[in-house]
C-alpha cells in the first residue's frame, strides 16, 4: 500500500512533468535555427527523456511482484535513462563551450 501511494504521489507527477519538458524541448529544438541553440535544446531533451525513463524504470521495479519481465524491462529502461541523462549533460557542456568560443 505504501509503495503504491509513493508511486501515485511522487513518481507519477515526475514522469508527467518530464514528458511535458521533453515535448517542449523537442518542439523548441526543431524550431531553432542556430545549431548551438539546437544542440543545447537537444541536450535538455535528452535529459528530460532520461529522467522520464529512469522514473518509469522505478515504477517497473517497485511494482515487479516477482515478475521477471517487469524487472528486465525496468532494468532496460534504467540503462537507457542513464545513457540519455549523461548524453544530454555531455551535449549541453559541449555546445556551451562551443558558444563561449564564438
Amino acid at each position: 500500500m505504501m509503495v503504491t501511494q509513493f508511486i501515485q504521489w511522487f513518481l507519477s507527477p515526475v514522469i508527467f512533468l518530464s514528458v511535458l519538458f521533453a515535448i517542449y524541448y523537442s518542439i523548441k529544438s526543431r524550431q531553432a535555427k542556430d545549431p548551438i541553440k539546437k544542440g543545447i535544446l537537444g541536450g535538455k531533451l535528452n535529459i528530460s527523456m532520461g529522467i522520464m525513463l529512469i522514473f518509469i524504470s522505478f515504477v517497473q521495479l517497485f511494482l515487479s511482484n516477482e515478475s521477471t519481465l517487469r524487472i528486465v524491462l525496468g532494468a532496460i529502461f534504467l540503462v537507457l535513462g542513464i545513457f540519455n541523462l549523461f548524453a544530454g549533460l555531455r551535449n549541453i557542456s559541449y555546445f556551451q563551450r562551443k558558444a563561449v568560443k564564438q
